[in-house]
């Protein structure tokens, strides 16, 4: 039995003059109520109730106590109304981490219709390239590429990257297009500027590093595509990155029939937030917003 329980019990008590009528309010039997108040009597090692066969009066201890556990039942109540309120409207304040070509590309357009639809959510939104600590930094939800280390983590994939050997146009119609991964080395390529990035797979059957020519890299999706969207030569890219651009033709996919990596393995990307029994209703409603949202 709670104390909450006990102080309300108590208070009812004192209030009616009655355990019957306080088992009557609480739909208890009068034995319940008494147990749980010799209970809070030796929990506190005090006598609380002078008690006879007509009546209940207030010991001296008592009156003292219930001058304050009127206070205390009160705050309490009040307290899990607030949390209750928290757990079911989506309300508070909410940090997420992402990284900055995922955010700029899939997650900054959604936000304004995320705020519109949740306007008692206050965003606080960082985009870094580093591997943030969701405890230590009280960050709420990190939006990664990779696999979990942390086992007290749950990840949820909200889209595969499916890189994809990119250019535009005008370049293939200068340059020609390339009719084999390992002639690469005959065209420029530019290069993602990120250790877990520089490198070209070609995926086929196993994992195979290419030969490329790169004389330009670059640490940012964004800056990949401007850069070949002014026909500066061939990039690898993540689908969600072009996907607009292959639609309007101003992108085309090279060497369709291959599958291209930038590391031994194909990737997805997840939202990652810290295991716990209670998922609070601004991290479930931001998660399923955009799970839904992210093409």
């Amino acid at each position: 039995m709670s104390m909450l329980t006990r102080l309300h019990y108590f208070n009812c008590v004192v209030e009616t003059g009655s355990i019957s009528k306080a088992s009557r309010i609480f739909d208890v039997q009068p034995s319940s109520i008494s147990r749980q108040l010799s209970a809070l009597e030796k929990e506190l090692g005090v006598l609380l109730l002078n008690r006879t066969s007509r009546n209940i009066g207030l010991t001296e201890a008592g009156e003292t106590y219930y001058h304050y556990s009127q206070s205390i039942a009160s705050d309490l109540d009040q307290a899990s109304r607030a949390v209750n309120d928290l757990q079911q409207k989506p309300t508070g304040n909410l940090r997420v981490s992402m990284t900055v070509g995922f955010a700029e590309c899939c997650i900054l357009p959604l936000i304004p219709s995320f705020i519109a639809q949740y306007p008692d959510i206050k965003l606080s939104l960082e985009m870094t390239g580093r591997v943030v600590d969701l405890v230590e930094e009280n960050v709420d939800i990190a939006i990664r590429t990779g696999r979990l280390r942390d086992s007290n983590l749950i990840a949820l994939k909200l889209v595969d990257n499916n890189f994809l050997l990119c250019a535009s146009p005008q370049y293939i119609a200068d340059n020609g297009s390339p009719d084999s991964p390992f002639k690469l080395m005959e065209y420029d390529c530019i290069r993602y500027e990120y250790s877990g990035w520089r490198n070209w797979f070609i995926m086929d059957e196993k994992p195979t590093k290419l030969a490329i020519n790169s004389s330009l890299t670059i640490r940012s999706i964004n800056g990949q595509k401007q850069l070949i969207l002014n026909h500066a030569g061939l990039a690898l890219m993540p689908e969600w990155a072009v996907k607009d651009e292959l639609e309007n033709g101003s992108l085309v996919q090279v060497l369709k029939q291959h599958t291209f990596s930038p590391y031994e393995s194909l990737s997805s990307t997840y939202a990652i937030y810290s295991k716990r029994e209670l998922v609070s209703a601004k991290i479930r409603v931001f998660l399923d917003f955009i799970k839904a949202n992210v093409a």
